[in-house]
Order: C-alpha cells, then structure tokens, then sequence
C-alpha cells in the first residue's frame, strides 16, 4: 500500500503562504481520486485542493493553520473502495432507517458508480417531480431562467450543518424547529452574557484589508456623483425580457446595460481607462471590466475580457457565470487578474448612495445604487419615476474634474437613452443628418 502526500499548490507568483480555510472531508475518511478535500484562502483567492489518488485521508494540518507553498497537509493511503469502505462503522445508518417510512425505506439509493444513465435520468426526472416548490418561488425560477435541477445541483453541494440536521429530525419526528431558512433570515437574539469570540482573520480578508487602506493613502481619491433617470431602461427591459430570455436562455438585467454604457463612455474618456505605473500612465485600447461580488469568503472582483466587444447576451452570460463561481469559490486567479475599471452595484443590498473605493491599479470604479422613485422636473412638471444614483470614484492624479464629470454624465445619458448605445454615444438623429 504507497503511501501519498498532498501538497499545498503554489496559487500563483509571489504567494508564499496560504491559510487552511476548510476540510471538506474527515479525517480518516475514504476519498476518491480527483475529489476535493479542502480549501485554501490566499491573499487573492479561495481555491481547493484535489486528492491525486482514491484512499483514506489522513490530515496533518488543522483548519485555521497558516502554512507555506507546498506544505505537505494531508496523506492518502491508497485503497480500493470495497476495501475502504466496510471500515465505515455501520452502526450509524441503522436511526435513520427506524425513523423513515416504511416505503422511504424499501427505496434503494442509486449507486453513482453503477447506474446507467438512463436510470441517473430516471432518478432525476423523480426527483423533479417530488421537489416542493411554492407557486410564488417557481415564478421567481422562470424568470431568473433558473431550473429545478439546477436547485436539485445546489443541495447536493450544500454543506448541511447541525441546523438542518435538527430541522429534518424535526419533520420526522413532529417537534417544530425553526426552517434553516428562517434561522438565516431571522437576528439573533442577545443571550445577556459577556462573552466574546476571537478568530482569526482570512488571509483573504486581511489581503482586502490590506489594499483598501492603502489605496486611501497613495490615491488622490475623490467621488462625484449624478442621478439616472432609470424609466427607459425599466420600459425595454419590460417589453423585450420574455424574448430576449427565450432567444439567449438569460434573463435580461441591468448590469448589462450599465456595463456596455460604461464601455461606450470610456471611447471619450479613455483617461477614466487608464492605471498609474510608477513616472508612467498606462492606456489601454480594450475595456476589461470587473464586476465586484460578494462570495461567502469576502468580496471578489472577477473580470470580464474585452466587454468592448460583447452583446447585451454575452454580458449577462459573463456575469452570471462569475457570479456563480464566486458564491462556490470557484474563480481562477486568472479570472480575477487584471481588470481596467471596476462596477459595483451597493443596490442590491438597499444602498442609496455611497462612496466606491478604487480597486487598484485602476483608477476609477463606478457605484450603482438602488432604485427609488421619486419626483423630478420634467419639461416643467412633477412627475414620479425610478431614480437611481451613481457614484464614481476616481484617482485625481491621473483623472481630472473635467473627465470625471463628463465620463459621469455620458453614463447617464446613454442609459436614460438606450438607443445611444448603438451609435457611438451619439444622438440616432444627429448619426442620422451626418451632424
């Protein structure tokens, strides 16, 4: 029986030490070849660690351990699964199975490695169709182009903790618990003691410490601010979103909108597009756009390559497949490398208006905020409409008041017009009359 290391890999240059952020398997459990087994926080990216081989694991770090680049963490004593897993106390399944019903019971589970795939299909297709969901919450689905076995693909790579496993229990048994999914949304109480919990910080975390305090020391950062009158956007998004999911399989949001009005912008402002390097101003003749997310690590920033050049479609099949692979801890470094401007969109979570922070080396960074509707002027009357307004925060060294601003202000004329998207930023009828 040989015996193999597990290494911490390099997550690229210049990283010389990571932080075991998690097992994903116990110690002296059987793994198979290519499954993950842990993950790593690096001061840019959470990544995980694959077993080389099928066996048991023995663990040689502990969660929360800082250590170097290619510190051995973890042995795997090859073995064969027959071999490995009557190992696995029995005793345990036998609760279970009292406390299901008698036809839960009698059903057999399917065996990944030994069913065919018309029985997997079988299987999943009975599953779709045993799956509770609310008329309301299969709506939603529908229109965030989301399917049932996608949810089915979520469970199976959720983590279930001790609170699901008191709520399932519960519905066994008949003692109310409290829903997972009420217990997340719900405060927590004040237990009156004076207790307090010290932890550790993310290498992850400390890194975003790190670079945003620096960027407020060595950037001339300033913030302007406008208002986009968000009625035009609303209205097309309305009329075309059923078709345009129908065609490109992609709900139609407005982080699409504002990315390609950004890019438009940046052709008469390429000074907003710009990064400081040492004595020199690096310009670019391509727009490489990171979207900030919040993942369960912290915020990331992935980008989108040359959105310049990308449709409506292709813009929200990016963002939707960074935004994925955040949440799950799935980016590459390569796909967070980089990056000429960044959007961050505080609406989300109810910001009205804010102050962006630059992500370095750019030099400017927009803020998008959420909608309200409010009164505004329009052509001498009180009208009510969805405003929402926009920070940008810029670099004065390299980006003055004048770029700023008007940068700012073609943002705003371009999404109160979406048709100037098309022409360059330019009014259709003055592309029209050759003005």
């Amino acid at each position: 029986m040989s015996i193999i290391e597990i290494k911490v890999p390099s997550p690229g240059e210049s990283i010389t030490e990571v932080q075991l952020a998690n097992w994903l398997v116990a110690d002296g459990e059987y793994v198979e070849k290519n499954q993950e087994i842990a993950e790593i926080d690096s001061d840019k990216a959470t990544l995980s660690i694959a077993a080389e081989v099928s066996g048991i694991i023995r663990h040689k770090v502990e969660e929360g351990q800082t250590i170097e680049v290619n510190t051995v963490v973890a042995v795997i004593e090859e073995a064969e699964a027959a071999a490995a897993k009557p190992a696995k106390p029995q005793a345990k399944a036998e609760p279970v199975q009292t406390k299901a019903e008698p036809q839960a019971a009698a059903k057999e589970p399917i065996k990944p490695e030994a069913a065919s795939p018309a029985i997997v299909a079988e299987a999943v297709a009975q599953t779709k169709q045993e799956l509770n969901i609310s008329p309301l919450a299969r709506k939603l689905m529908e229109e965030e182009n989301l399917s049932e076995t996608q949810l089915l693909e979520i469970v199976r790579q959720y983590r279930f903790s001790k609170t699901d496993i008191q709520f399932f229990n519960s519905q066994q048994t008949g003692t109310p618990v409290t829903p997972p999914s009420v217990v997340a949304s719900t405060a927590p109480s004040w237990s009156g003691s004076r207790l307090s919990e010290k932890k550790r910080m993310s290498t992850l975390r400390k890194k975003v410490s790190e670079r945003l305090v620096s960027v407020k020391n060595e950037t001339a950062m300033l913030t302007t601010f406008n208002e986009v009158n968000m009625t035009a956007i609303i209205d097309l998004r309305n009329k075309y979103k059923e078709t345009f999911k129908s065609k490109h399989q992609i709900g139609l949001g407005f982080m699409s909108f504002f990315t390609k009005a950004v890019t438009e912008a940046l052709r008469w402002f390429p000074q907003v597009n710009a990064q400081i390097d040492g004595d020199d101003i690096v310009s670019f003749d391509f727009v490489d756009i990171s979207i900030a997310v919040s993942g369960p690590k912290g915020l990331v920033v992935p980008v989108i390559r040359n959105a310049e050049t990308l449709s409506l479609a292709q813009i929200e099949h990016a963002v939707k497949e960074l935004a994925t692979k955040a949440r799950e801890n799935k980016l590459t470094l390569d796909e967070m490398s980089g990056g000429t401007f960044t959007i961050t969109n505080g609406g989300v979570f109810g910001s009205m208006m804010s102050t962006p922070i630059i992500n370095p080396p750019q030099s400017a960074i927009l803020g998008m905020h959420n909608i309200v509707e409010r009164p505004i002027a329009v052509n001498g009357k009180v009208e009510i409409h969805p405003m929402m307004y926009i920070a940008l925060s810029y670099d004065h060294r390299i980006i003055d008041g004048r770029e700023s601003v008007g940068f700012l202000v073609k943002v705003k004329e371009m999404l109160e017009n979406p048709a100037r998207m098309l022409f360059a930023a330019q009014d259709p009828m003055e592309v029209l009359l050759d003005l």
